[in-house]
């Protein structure tokens, strides 16, 4: 019964985001990108034709309605399952957990995914290393991060914390001094951020760049202010 009710609490989640939004259809698309289901596959599960989905999803067409959301909602956890159920297992941890602010990382998630190209010229990026994997990744969200405090305090089985409800997210570090502590954080770690910020830093470290190299990870410099990172982010 337990994991029933946390089920229908993770899908009330993703229903209500898309039954509330401003753009119902680029949120059913996040979802569905979020998952890893194509428009055809989906289209099997909802019977509803891939075309139709991806006028949903461009919102050409109308809002969906009730039903259709909730065909939609129980289709991703249906084929999820049959993928083996890891995104269910991740938003379920996340949902019990809630994306709460702590004193050194609080955790972001965009409405729409958008490419790292359109992150980096939202938050004034400058483009240290690994500029070609920006147009390709596409970002759920991002990680804002106390870099000295999260080292020190955090301990190493609550990094999964900072991924939230997925590893499609960038980590944008405050507090930083060269960049080789949080990039020797990541080299070392189990999964790794898919783009790394470093907020308020002229020159970087070599090694930092060295092993987001290594780790193919883009790395980012930005010296806007943190309150108007946050505002142009919360527009996304």
């Amino acid at each position: 019964m337990k994991g029933r009710i946390k089920m229908d609490n993770v899908r009330e989640l993703v229903a209500g985001e898309i039954a509330l939004s401003d753009s119902p259809g680029s949120v059913m698309k996040k979802w569905r990108s979020l998952f890893g289901i194509t428009q055809a596959e989906l289209s099997k599960h909802i019977k509803i034709s891939a075309s139709t989905i991806s006028d949903y999803e461009s919102n050409r067409r109308l809002s969906p309605g009730v039903g259709v959301i909730r065909r939609f909602v129980d289709a991703l956890f249906i084929i999820d399952e049959e993928h083996g159920g890891a995104v269910t297992k991740s938003l379920e941890k996340f949902s019990r957990e809630g994306q709460k602010e702590t004193p050194f990382y609080n955790v972001y998630d965009f409405a729409t995914p958008i490419s790292g190209t359109d992150f980096n010229r939202i938050i004034e990026g400058k483009i240290v290393v690994n500029q070609s994997y920006l147009d390709s990744m596409q970002l759920f969200g991002y990680t804002e991060i106390d870099s000295l405090r999260v080292i020190l305090e955090l301990q190493p089985a609550d990094y999964p914390k900072l991924f939230g409800a997925t590893t499609e997210r960038a980590f944008l570090f405050k507090q930083v001094s060269t960049g080789r502590s949080p990039m020797v954080v990541i080299r070392v770690a189990p999964i790794k951020p898919k783009l790394v910020v470093l907020h308020d830093i002229t020159n970087v470290d070599k090694l930092a760049v060295r092993l987001a190299q290594v780790e193919k990870i883009p790395l980012i410099t930005t010296k806007l202010d943190i309150k108007e990172i946050r505002e142009r982010l919360a527009k996304v």
